[in-house]
């Protein structure tokens, strides 16, 4: 039996999604950065410095280590928007990001949650790979569609009963996702940041829990699907640069980038 695995051979991810790159953004990654959690953040790159949010210049050294995304350049409701509109907010918002990071800026979340079935078909052109949602699953199951991304749960959402079910979660024979998404502001507003250090706790540090970014776990499952496997299953070559790793008959076997690995 061979059946994929998560970076060093792990069967759980956790990935975290905020958006509006809002002042709290900076305690909010100070508490990822201590617990080991990794985080996408996706900005309106036209609103930066505007009020509370954080400015163009400070992005690169707050968000390192971490993923920024595409919240489109003004933060418009999308699904109210010409097609010529929602072109322009998409592709000036990654210029503007891909600018500040040096770095391809690959995926998106829903500005007030707004889109339309049809807005989909625009996204891969423009070069967007997923595009979170704000609906949720409250499970911990694997996207079926990246463009329509539902996250695990809202961190006011049940976070740290969900938390501890995810950590507990033994099954190897699945991959599972706890995906989180949310604002930083509204820990301000509720006055509940014990909420995410608590999470932190429970949720980091874990050996057999891969954290991710956004992208990063997008990139790396269809790293898994380009994987080329022999017929007979007793070998595959990776044809991607990232390493893949399988469960092969009980072992964890690695396939780096761009190599052939025999099964036994």
């Amino acid at each position: 039996m061979v059946y994929y695995c998560y970076p060093q051979g792990r069967h759980k991810a956790l990935t975290m999604s905020y958006d509006d790159g809002r002042r709290a953004d900076e305690r909010l990654v100070g508490l990822f950065n201590q617990y080991g959690i990794k985080g996408t953040f996706h900005l309106n790159s036209g609103l930066l410095g505007d009020g509370d949010r954080i400015a163009a210049e400070e992005v690169p050294a707050l968000y390192r280590g971490h993923e920024v995304s595409v919240h489109t350049r003004s933060h418009p409701t999308l699904a109210r928007c010409p097609q010529e509109q929602i072109v322009q907010e998409i592709v000036e918002d990654r210029k503007a990001l891909e600018s500040l990071l040096g770095v391809p800026v690959r995926g998106m979340s829903y500005p007030n949650g707004s889109f339309t079935s049809g807005m989909k078909g625009l996204l891969p052109p423009l070069g967007i790979e997923y595009a979170r949602t704000v609906q949720t699953t409250g499970g911990f199951g694997l996207p079926d569609d990246l463009l329509e991304w539902r996250a695990t749960c809202h961190h006011n959402d049940r976070l740290l009963e969900r938390a501890e079910a995810f950590a507990g979660l033994h099954k190897k024979q699945y991959l599972y996702l706890m995906y989180v998404w949310g604002h930083s502001y509204e820990f301000d507003n509720d006055g509940n940041w014990e909420l995410m250090e608590s999470f932190g706790e429970i949720a980091g540090g874990h050996g057999d829990i891969w954290y991710a970014t956004n992208i990063e776990w997008v990139h790396y499952m269809k790293a898994c699907e380009r994987l080329l496997v022999s017929a007979a299953l007793d070998f595959a070559y990776n044809p991607s640069v990232l390493s893949v790793w399988l469960e092969v008959a009980g072992r964890i076997v690695e396939v780096p980038g761009g190599q052939r690995v025999q099964f036994s």
